[in-house]
């Protein structure tokens, strides 16, 4: 049983919506930059949203005075996008909600705490209130009065992909008609800090793939889909694709590190591709995760090779656009896939020249048009092993 895409939003560094990312990609436009959202020291880039909390507020027709995350603001701009798209609401429905995070308010906590740390009897405690991940799931279940089945999922960067599996079987098993799933994070210290502490961030634009890759650039952003079930579509629906296949695998090889054979990422593929009933050599692109670390990169070329051997389609990584985007990033590149399909076209990776000696693999480098694509397969691998895999069909 396929789950139809009737709905996409998106909102990242390099705009609001598809056709704004879909002008950057033709353009060869990276949405990295200087920090402006926050005072650090670390003179890194990354790729922000180009809306402060006010404009997203004034954007979405929110009270100005009202208390939002950052996080809860860009969940809201994407998923309204998707929910739109779609043509909801749609009376007599179930409709599910399923958002994921890995910071979730963590940006108020931080103004909190800068307060509070001064003097105990100053800080807005509202602001923490916002902390936990669920808290953005709620802003958007309010915003778009939706009153039926509503979950958060954190699993690092896998985090949306798991989101939109969830919503899948629940389709699937008939518990609900139609799920807007997806994820979103917001820029914060705590998330550039901690990277910096790893030493895996890059002083320069992200190389993924590349043989000189020396670390990856985070960002921030929103992707959501709308997933509906066959029997819930009316001929007025709009069909992007199907999603066919979906899996996930944990190798429990390292906190962090990816597993030098990439068994993770392997296991998560492969199942993909046999819940979609299809072999490698029907995978026309795979949007890699393609983080630009020396560890990731690796690994996950590692494992391409070993499942597609000398048959390798296509691959790219739009990370060197948008940044990492942490538990947005599944959501984000579930978007992309759907573009791929809907607009028959594959987005370059940039900076990539040398290819990784131990794989070869060579990454699309110009953004190639009017493709015949049938079948798109996303990369989503986590910290803790926490490997995804999605397929997306025509």
């Amino acid at each position: 049983m396929s789950v139809a895409v009737t709905g996409i939003g998106c909102v990242s560094g390099l705009g609001c919506g598809a056709e704004e990312h879909l002008q950057a990609f033709r353009a060869g436009r990276s949405g990295l930059g200087e920090v402006t959202l926050f005072q650090t020291t670390l003179q890194l880039p990354v790729a922000e949203v180009k809306r402060s909390n006010e404009q997203l507020k004034n954007h979405l027709g929110l009270d100005p005075d009202r208390l939002f995350s950052r996080t809860a603001l860009l969940g809201m701009v994407a998923s309204r996008q998707a929910f739109q798209d779609a043509g909801f609401p749609n009376e007599g429905l179930r409709i599910g909600l399923i958002s994921s995070s890995s910071v979730g308010g963590m940006d108020l906590s931080e103004q909190f705490y800068a307060e509070y740390a001064v003097n105990q009897r100053k800080g807005r405690l509202r602001m923490v209130a916002h902390h936990d991940i669920g808290d953005h799931t709620e802003r958007i279940a309010d915003y778009l009065h939706l009153e039926g089945f509503r979950t958060s999922v954190s699993t690092a960067c896998s985090s949306s992909a798991n989101a939109i599996m969830l919503g899948a079987r629940m389709i699937e098993q008939g518990l609900l008609d139609a799920v807007l799933a997806g994820g979103v994070d917001a820029l914060c210290r705590f998330t550039l800090n901690g990277f910096n502490s790893l030493m895996i961030l890059d002083s320069a634009p992200c190389r993924p793939f590349d043989e000189s890759r020396a670390g990856l650039n985070l960002g921030e952003g929103a992707g959501y889909l709308v997933l509906q079930s066959e029997k819930s579509l009316t001929p007025e629906s709009k069909v992007y694709c199907r999603l066919t296949g979906y899996a996930n695998a944990n190798d429990a090889y390292h906190q962090t590190a990816s597993s030098p054979d990439g068994e993770g990422a392997f296991l998560a593929m492969r199942h993909a591709l046999d819940k979609a009933g299809i072999d490698p050599s029907s995978v026309d692109y795979i949007n890699l995760h393609g983080t630009g670390t020396h560890n990731n990169d690796l690994s996950e070329s590692t494992a391409i090779k070993r499942l597609f051997g000398e048959q390798v389609p296509p691959l790219s990584s739009t990370k060197s656009f948008t940044g990492h985007t942490l538990g947005a990033a599944a959501g984000l590149e579930a978007v992309f896939s759907v573009l791929v399909l809907s607009e028959g076209v594959i987005f370059p990776t940039l900076n990539f020249k040398s290819p990784i000696k131990q794989t070869g693999l060579i990454a699309v480098t110009e953004m190639m048009e009017d493709q015949d694509i049938t079948t798109v397969l996303s990369n989503s691998f986590g910290f803790g092993g926490n490997n995804a895999a999605l397929i997306f069909q025509q």
